[in-house]
């Protein structure tokens, strides 16, 4: 035993003896501290990323080793090490320069797939902050409102709806409204103006224990600008009574803060007969603190509001039968209006070289009305089946994460953790499903009351690291809490439900070279069901469980090209959920889902680049029969591409296309929902400080159904109600013009 110990200590202490390590600070061409700038061993395959004073620290260094700094818009450099550099510091200069593939860099991280989707956002702007979700491989939006509801997602075989199958975060904030009017998980993108947007956060599957309700089919992180480097205004014009405006000005700016303030202005008629009358305004105020030394703090505010006017989803056979157009109403009262005024606090500590502890504090205050009618007069032939969504609620929450880099001896080993702690309340008040009429009559309330929901949490992430392997075990703990008022009811009605979610996560990648990874993912995850769902059925179904695995790869064979691959399962306890159109409970059972995930990304030159991605996915229900047990609206094949490029004689743009193929709407597939292949291009021209633009949806003027639904409904003075198709159309060709200055 005194051998085995003596042994041991001196294998301990010859390891830390012969343990190096590199460390140094990255700036800017103008000195600036650079955060976040990834640095890289190509030799043994261990990485990190400097801080927020621009400091790194890599450990088990030895000579030869070849370091690799690299940060999208900046040149990759690269440092040999020499033996008079072991345990001594470094400073590099990161010079600017055009967004390349080549940039990115294949490291063990969970999340690596992020880094390369980057260089797409990079390369090809979009047009929307909706259109951001568009980026991640696989995942389809549609609009079916008018422009002003949030849109449907489509992700892995799930017809998301608005948000329950997906996590949404922006800088931290969380964009899901659990206890929605109108529906669970509701996530409104439109409060985020899309020049602010600085990248994308994104993971699929139930893997993480950072992420927690809604997180099934995976989550989406959107990163703000801290800073903007040059003032910038533009107006956008075009088909259909189109006007928008952006502006982004510098209010403060110095060695250690900045400020700037942003704003945009959306109108629109849309491409229907009967006016959208869509009006939509944002503004954001942003201010960063970074002593270049150990704090960083980001306060954020912002305001958003709009109203709009909709004709709603219309059946096929009015079309057929010529009484409408497709871009025709049967009912064009349709409408609403919301707003969203925010403020968000994120602040980074930097206790020393291997701990930092990061914040964050947020409150929204929220409105929305919404008038919808899917059947038409099917339930009232009088007045007609409009309903009014209306709820009014504020959110507050806070988060605060401590995360620390453990040493270890041995030349191939390193340990990471971070464990976090927080709390998400929802104060919803006036939650109404209600009856009406022209959209000033209110016939009758079928639900009203208010929603008190709390969600805390806590996670434990680990990730340690031997050789070419890298295990992230984690864990994450949530307790709700719903209460429920119904203001229905003559006497004073409070009722309340809790529940407890553990979820175990796992994630082992092997890295046998610099330019291929592995990986096997496993975990359990879960999305909770509406209050007055939990309420009415007396506790049952409160979290339904989401058990997934992953195993696929990412390769780079060349430094300008990367290919990933992916297969996948999926089995969810229970769909079940609340309908808000129809304010009733429909419980859908276990499913099983399955299917694998392709793509590519290649830049050809230093100015053309190419990416595409095809996913496939098999669907079906686990308790219905062979052949009724389809999923309603899951798509089992999906395909996007884009062609890029940029700096050609002060010339930039590209095409890209989105593909769905045809999909069930029903649970026999009797009904189907038309699949479409719709291309867009973009255009742009720059002369010093001005750029010019043309922006085209819909290229090829393709006649394609945005969104699809199988409805029952019956059209006034029908004898009977049918069942079929009702859609809302893809927007034609449209034609944008877009000029922009930068100061």
């Amino acid at each position: 035993m005194k051998t085995y110990v003596l042994t041991l200590f001196i294998a301990i202490a010859w390891g830390s003896l012969h343990a190096h390590e590199l460390s140094g600070t990255v700036t800017s061409e103008d000195n600036k501290a650079l955060e976040g700038v990834g640095v890289y061993n190509k030799t043994t395959g261990s990485y990190t990323y400097t801080n927020v004073s621009g400091y790194f620290e890599l450990d088990d260094i030895s000579t030869g080793d070849v370091i690799r700094f690299y940060s999208l818009g900046y040149k990759t450099q690269q440092v040999t090490v020499a033996e008079d550099q072991l345990d001594g510091t470094v400073n590099i200069t990161m010079i600017e320069s055009a967004v390349s593939l080549d940039q990115v860099v294949l490291v063990s991280k969970v999340n690596a797939m992020s880094n390369f989707v980057n260089v797409d956002i990079k390369t090809s702007p979009v047009k929307s902050s909706q259109e951001i979700l568009r980026k991640v491989p696989g995942l389809i939006i549609g609009q079916h409102a008018g422009g002003g509801k949030a849109e449907q997602i489509f992700l892995r075989g799930f017809d998301i709806d608005h948000g329950t199958d997906i996590t949404i975060n922006v800088d931290g904030m969380p964009v899901n409204m659990v206890s929605h009017a109108h529906g669970q998980g509701y996530a409104d993108m439109h409060f985020i103006i899309p020049e602010t947007i600085d990248n994308i956060d994104f993971g699929k599957g139930p893997y993480y224990a950072q992420h927690g309700n809604f997180n099934t089919a995976g989550y989406i992180d959107l990163k703000l600008r801290k800073q903007i480097v040059e003032n910038s205004i533009s107006l956008e014009a075009g088909q259909f009574n189109t006007l928008r405006t952006m502006g982004m000005f510098k209010i403060t700016e110095s060695d250690f803060s900045n400020a700037y303030l942003a704003s945009e202005l959306m109108l629109t008629d849309g491409p229907f007969e009967a006016s959208q009358n869509f009006n939509r305004i944002n503004i954001m105020g942003r201010y960063n603190y970074n002593n270049r030394k150990d704090q960083d703090l980001t306060l954020t505010m912002s305001h958003f509001q709009s109203k709009w006017d909709a004709s709603g989803q219309i059946p096929q056979r009015a079309v057929d039968q010529g009484l409408i157009t497709r871009f025709g109403a049967i009912d064009d009262t349709e409408g609403g209006n919301t707003s969203r005024s925010n403020f968000l606090v994120n602040h980074t500590n930097q206790l020393d070289e291997h701990s930092s502890v990061r914040s964050k504090a947020y409150i929204s205050k929220y409105d929305f009305e919404l008038f919808s009618n899917f059947t038409f007069f099917l339930e009232d032939p009088v007045n007609g089946d409009q309903i009014r969504q209306l709820e009014d609620r504020t959110i507050i929450g806070a988060e605060t994460v401590y995360q620390h880099s453990i040493h270890v001896g041995d030349h191939d080993s390193q340990l990471r953790y971070e464990t976090g702690i927080g709390f998400r309340y929802d104060d919803v008040n006036d939650v109404q499903l209600s009856r009406t009429a022209n959209r000033q009559t209110l016939l009758e309330r079928l639900a009203y009351g208010n929603v008190d929901e709390v969600n805390g949490y806590g996670f434990f992430d680990l990730t340690y690291k031997k050789n070419d392997w890298t295990i992230n075990p984690g864990l994450r703990l949530d307790y709700f809490k719903f209460d429920y008022i119904n203001l229905l009811t003559e006497t004073y009605d409070s009722q309340s439900q809790d529940k407890l979610f553990l979820g175990p996560k796992l994630n082992v990648l092997y890295a046998p070279s610099p330019e291929a990874q592995l990986f096997a993912k496993t975990g359990i995850g879960f999305h909770s069901n509406d209050t007055r769902v939990v309420i009415a059925d007396t506790g049952e179904d409160i979290l339904p469980l989401a058990f997934g695995a992953d195993v696929g790869g990412i390769f780079k064979p060349m430094e300008k090209l990367m290919v990933n691959a992916a297969l996948w399962t999926l089995f969810l306890e229970q769909e079940f959920v609340y309908v808000g159109d129809a304010g009733i409970v429909e419980p859908s059972g276990k499913t099983q889902r399955y299917g694998v995930d392709l793509g590519l990304r290649y830049q050809l030159t230093d100015w053309l680049y190419a990416n595409g991605d095809v996913n496939y996915t098999h669907a079906r229900s686990t308790e219905d029969p062979d052949g009724e047990n389809f999923i309603p609206l899951a798509p089992d094949f999906t395909s996007t591409a884009g062609l890029s490029f940029s700096n050609l004689h002060n010339i930039s743009g590209g095409i890209s296309y989105r593909y769905v193929d045809d999909r069930p709407a029903n649970e026999d597939n009797s009904i189907v929902a038309e699949g479409y292949f719709v291309t867009d291009m973009n255009l742009n021209y720059s002369i010093k400080n001005w750029t010019l633009g043309l922006i085209v949806e819909n290229l090829f003027d393709t006649e394609w159904n945005e969104t699809q639904f199988a409805t029952e409904s019956r059209m006034f003075n029908e004898p009977q109600s049918f069942e079929e198709i009702h859609f809302t159309p893809g927007t034609p060709f449209y034609l944008r013009g877009k000029i922009s200055v930068a100061f």
